[in-house]
């Protein structure tokens, strides 16, 4: 074997590894909870924006749900745990706040896992460009009841738990349920 045909097969072999490598920390990093929505993982969130190996350590880029949101801090350091845990010796997490999250990243996995839980998924989000209205009255949705599927259902309240999250009944089982607000 000359120089240069082991040159190209470490070169190969380190390309597969390095590879491998990334595609099971995106498969750990995928997993992780969202801990205001522990149903959801990061992926089926949407909010897990990229994962790639540099040198011999992780960068995972996440984009918060809003800006300010509270849970960041701790999806970072589940991350940095997580991946540790498998194996990574050297974590960073790095924040993306362009393009801003949607509630359409949200995968179909983790709007069945919303509704299995019982709160409504959010819809489609605005899409309409130009500036957005200020309305002091409340936001015009069409949930379904998660639990029975009608369309008739009334607003309770605007916030729920947590802010993006609102209040509504269900005026044909009159159950209450959470709607998960579109972004």
């Amino acid at each position: 074997m000359t120089p240069r045909t082991r040159l190209n097969a470490e070169t190969r072999v380190n390309a597969e590894t390095r590879t491998t490598s990334e595609a099971r920390a995106r498969a750990v990093a995928a997993e992780v909870r969202d801990p205001e929505l522990p149903m959801l993982t990061l992926g089926d969130l949407g909010v897990l924006r990229e994962v790639r190996m540099e040198g011999d350590g992780v960068v995972a880029v996440i984009t918060p749900t809003y800006s300010g949101c509270p849970a960041l801090a701790t999806m970072r350091d589940d991350l940095v745990h997580r991946l540790t845990d498998a194996g990574f010796p050297r974590v960073e997490v790095r924040i993306a706040l362009a393009p801003a999250w949607s509630t359409d990243w949200i995968s179909e996995r983790g709007r069945a896992a919303l509704r299995a839980a019982g709160l409504s998924p959010p819809g489609p989000a605005r899409r309409e460009p130009g500036p957005v209205a200020l309305t002091f009255g409340p936001t015009r949705r069409a949930p379904r009841c998660p639990r029975c599927g009608a369309d008739a259902t009334r607003l309770v309240s605007e916030f729920g738990a947590t802010a993006c999250k609102a209040l509504y009944r269900c005026t044909a089982c009159l159950e209450p349920f959470e709607h998960v607000k579109e972004v």
